[in-house]
């Protein structure tokens, strides 16, 4: 066996999360399995994937859904086909997008990094409303009104990031997009659990929606779904597989080859191929990840950072367990003087730790537990003892 120490690579504690920078989840045990027996035999890539689709549409209720190679992946490879639908020229011009309808409409307080996903597949940001909240200016955030008076003939569809309070609501953005006929793109990558958003967001209307598969599934961690209009999801489909055959041989099955003018050549996507193990792996994931007690899980990493809490209070460490929904994921939160030095302390330990830094700028370094392994527990809580009495 080939390792991480052949390499010379030393593992680490994760205590921050299903973050893709620290390998996303640990695989489950079903999903290795099912890794395992689908590297043993070969089948066609377009007849799994729309055999995929059937069962993730029974699933969450979507028209349609596909594997992708990650969030990120499922973004792009969902604005290329609302950009290009089932025409194989558009296919083949993208990112060029000069010719056609280009530009996704978003609020501007959902601007991020991993809008670059989008971006990528050629389309053009334009952005609405004004980031007032945090600019200290002001209550307002974005409006339904704003998105509507960005509508032009430039307009290709609108990118919506799906949170708990994201603004506007999402049904008056959808109900607009129905009325001006322009597809709505969710990206709701970490929004899982509760298991109940794959069926919620499908429900809403809009065309396509983006998860993650390496993150509280449980599945590879570059894995991802696309889910939601069928033609939409056929053409993301089309620009993502191997088109190397003869079109006399070819049969799409998830699309309607009547529709198309012919047979598409590689896709802007095709980088973001999918093996059948991965496939596999992820569908054996979400299956657990729709049939288990998710309440009963959170509860069970809600009681290991109270443990962690226990032994942090013996030492003279005030922590704070923040969980507010019995759905979703627990957190401890354990404010310092130093968090960055912390930090950067714990990151150095033996073993090394890794710990959420979204609030360090707010001195409280953050413990997540769900990429825990039980036999990590007792020397979390010893380097967060170790590290932060000695800030």
């Amino acid at each position: 066996m080939f390792s991480f120490n052949d390499l010379s690579v030393e593992p680490i504690i994760n205590a921050c999360g299903t973050v893709t920078r620290l390998g996303g989840s640990p695989l489950r045990p079903e999903a290795l399995d099912a890794y395992q027996q689908a590297s043993l035999l070969a089948v066609p890539l377009e007849e799994l994937q729309t055999a995929v689709s059937k069962q993730l549409a029974h699933w969450t209720g979507a028209e349609a859904g596909i594997i992708t190679s990650g969030a990120a992946a499922a973004l792009t490879l969902g604005a290329a086909a609302i950009l290009a639908g089932n025409d194989p020229a558009r296919m083949e011009c993208l990112p060029h997008t000069e010719s056609m309808p280009n530009e996704f409409i978003i609020s501007r307080d959902q601007r991020s990094g991993y809008d670059h996903a989008v971006r990528a597949s050629g389309a053009s940001l334009h952005e609405v409303g004004l980031n007032e909240v945090v600019s200290g200016a002001g209550v307002r955030r974005t409006e339904t009104w704003e998105y509507e008076s960005a509508i032009s003939d430039k307009t290709a569809g609108i990118l919506y990031v799906y949170t708990d309070d994201s603004a506007p609501n999402l049904d008056e953005v959808v109900a607009l997009g129905k009325q001006h006929g322009i597809p709505i793109l969710i990206d709701a990558a970490g929004e899982l659990p509760p298991p109940s958003n794959l069926k919620k967001l499908i429900k809403s209307g809009a065309n396509l929606v983006a998860f993650s598969g390496g993150k509280a599934i449980g599945g590879p961690q570059a894995t991802g779904l696309l889910l939601g209009q069928k033609q939409l999801v056929g053409s993301a489909l089309l620009q993502m597989l191997d088109m190397d055959d003869h079109p006399q041989l070819w049969n799409p099955i998830l699309s309607d080859k009547s529709e198309l003018q012919g047979m598409p050549r590689h896709g802007i996507g095709r980088g973001f191929k999918v093996s059948k193990e991965s496939i596999m792996a992820l569908m054996a994931a979400i299956n657990c990840f729709l049939n288990e007690d998710n309440s009963q899980r959170m509860a069970i990493l809600a009681g290991i950072l109270s443990d962690i809490q226990t032994t942090l209070e013996e030492a003279g460490i005030s922590s704070q367990l923040v969980w507010s929904d019995r759905e979703t994921v627990p957190k401890l939160q354990i404010p310092t003087r130093a968090a960055f030095e912390v930090c950067q302390n714990l990151r150095s330990h033996s073993p090394r730790v890794f710990v959420g830094h979204g609030l360090l700028d707010q001195g409280i370094l953050t413990i997540n537990a769900i990429a825990l392994r039980e036999h990590q527990v007792n020397s979390l809580s010893q380097a967060l003892i170790n590290c932060v009495q000695s800030e």
